[in-house]
């Protein structure tokens, strides 16, 4: 067998201790060299096992070691410390801390990621990216702040395993269930600092994760974790719904999606990561009895790649509408752009008049069926402060100096892989949305619908294209112009993404569409529909008029006259 790379993160197949790759359509772990199973709650236990050796170890090995700890006054925030170092405030909130001696209970975890670029190196990086940045107002306030930058190792946790994913668009309630796998998902345990600004700096590359050791953290400090377990579980799967959201946008081909996750069966490892940061967040300032704006300076810089993540000083305010002022606003300003337009290459005031009046009923009716669908139906202002990030790029040590790195490290997360229940049973299946099939079908459609009484013409006729006057289908032009938008909008979009094309997927990868039968309750309710539509008094009378005025129209249309 050929040599394989082992992680610490690895699940270990129990016959040959190979690492088990996670198998999404049977949820279990496979070993790929002698095909050893490991099922999700063994994996977890077997996790678990090593981190009770390995907290014995840590135990046994904190008494070599001389350790203080610090509580802030104001934030509450912890931090531990060797004997040497000299701490005053709080890096987070700038309140005076309480030094006492320090007692490991559990607070330190059993793997940690070691710092890679000295505090120094760190300085560069953020002095770099706020001379690149030199137009943004948070880079001129930052760097006069630069030495100010401290090295901490935040208590983070690893998790690694399947997740089971509830998706759906925002626009219709259909709901679809998918499961995925994350491989190097890092959630942050502190409360006090910034969880936007720190996912701005990741990821992290968790190939260099080590076991925990007292060696790693001398002359650092290390905050512990803070966060209650309602709070965090929360983080945990807002953050793997944040890493499967550009796959599910993608597939479901729109933006605006609910990823709902469970990451209960994932394997959780607690572990330190290095990080220097920098806060000045004050609320306000006195200065000879007046309030002014206190300072609002947060940035981070990833101790192992060098990424620097920046928060923006204030909030970014997001208006949204309701539905209906916005189709009123997008009709009002599509038909002054037509009106201004016509005006602009000399059209008469009675065309442009006409002209614009015609359109904007047209688009009136188009755009209040189009954003009667949104999800915000009623005004709303939310705010949200802005990250800017250095980028992707990643920095890495040659002959004692750093270089950019080629290697981009992305967050590892397994393609989502969609189930259905068909036919009383679970299967795997791709859904399709849009096609150029689909697409051409509803095309037709609507052609038809609207020249509908021109083809019956054509076939009475005899397809003499001559003798068609489209004057005898007047009427229903003037119906079918503005509601054909509507049925395009209303029906064709919404049977698009509402009722996708289901591909059932089997053992070795092969497609078949699978279609669905109407039930026949629903051809019941149809046929009842048109027995009363036609048959029952008084609605039947109405009804058959419609027909013989739609007769009459198709008449006249093949070029016969009514005398």
């Amino acid at each position: 067998m050929a040599t394989v790379k082992k992680l610490i993160t690895d699940i270990q197949c129990p016959s040959c201790g190979a690492p088990a790759r996670f198998d999404i359509y049977n949820q279990r772990y496979e070993c790929e060299y002698c095909g050893g199973k490991v099922g999700i709650k063994e994996a977890i236990e077997q996790k678990q096992g090593f981190r009770k050796i390995h907290i014995k170890k840590i135990h046994e090995s904190v008494k070599d070691y001389k350790l203080y700890k610090t509580v802030c006054t104001g934030c509450g925030a912890e931090l531990v410390f060797d004997e040497n170092e000299a701490v005053s405030n709080c890096a987070f909130c700038g309140r005076s801390l309480v030094r006492r001696e320090y007692v490991h209970n559990k607070e330190l975890p059993e793997y940690i990621v070691p710092f890679k670029i000295t505090l120094d190196e760190a300085k560069v990086q953020l002095r770099n990216w706020c001379e690149k940045n030199k137009h943004k107002r948070e880079a001129k306030h930052l760097l006069p702040l630069i030495d100010e930058l401290q090295g901490f190792y935040l208590p983070y946790e690893l998790v690694r395993g399947p997740v089971h994913m509830k998706i759906s668009r925002m626009a219709n309630g259909s709901v679809y269930s998918c499961e995925g796998f994350i491989n190097d998902e890092f959630v942050n345990r502190s409360k006090q600092l910034d969880n936007l600004l720190l996912d701005g700096m990741e990821p992290f590359d968790f190939e260099e994760m080590a076991e925990f050791d007292f060696a790693y953290v001398a002359g650092q400090r290390v905050k512990t974790p803070d966060v209650d377990d309602e709070r965090f579980e929360y983080r945990v799967r807002e953050e793997a719904s944040n890493s499967y959201e550009p796959k599910v946008r993608k597939i479901l081909e729109t933006k605006a999606v609910y990823v709902n996750s469970d990451v209960e069966e994932a394997v959780r490892m607690p572990v330190l990561l290095p990080v220097y940061y920098i806060n000045k967040e004050n609320k306000e300032k006195m200065y000879k009895g007046k309030t002014y704006p206190g300072d609002n300076f947060m940035a981070a810089v990833n101790g192992q790649t060098g990424k620097v993540s920046v928060r923006a000083e204030e909030d970014t305010k997001y208006y949204f509408l309701p539905w209906w002022l916005k189709g009123i606003l997008a009709t009002i300003i599509s038909t002054g752009v037509l009106a201004g337009g016509m005006y602009l290459f000399g059209a008469e005031m009675d065309l442009i008049t006409v002209a614009s009046g015609c359109f904007g009923l047209i688009a009136f009716i188009v755009l209040m069926c189009l954003y009667s669908d949104t999800e915000h139906n009623s005004f709303s202002v939310e705010e949200g402060r802005k990250i800017f990030t250095s980028g992707t790029k990643t920095v890495k040590r040659v002959k004692g100096k750093l270089v950019w790195d080629d290697k981009i490290i992305e967050r590892k997360v397994m393609d989502p892989v969609f189930f259905q229940q068909i036919n009383g049973e679970r299967k795997q299946v791709s859904i399709k949305f849009t096609s150029v099939t689909r697409v051409v079908r509803t095309i037709v459609i609507s052609l038809v619908g609207l020249f509908f009484p021109v083809i019956c013409a054509l076939f009475i006729n005899g397809f003499n294209f001559g003798k068609i006057w489209l004057g005898g289908s007047a009427v229903w032009f003037c119906l079918a112009v503005p509601l054909l938008p509507v049925f395009l909008i209303k029906f064709g979009i919404n049977e698009l993404y509402d009722k996708p094309w289901i591909y059932i997927i089997d053992e070795k990868g092969r497609k078949r569409r699978y279609k669905e039968k109407m039930p026949k309750a629903e051809k019941r309710e149809i046929w009842e529909f048109v027995k009363e539509f036609l048959f029952t008094r008084p609605l039947c009378f109405l009804s058959w008029f419609m027909v013989l005025v739609f007769i009459a129209m198709v008449y006249l249309t093949a070029g016969y006259s009514i005398e």
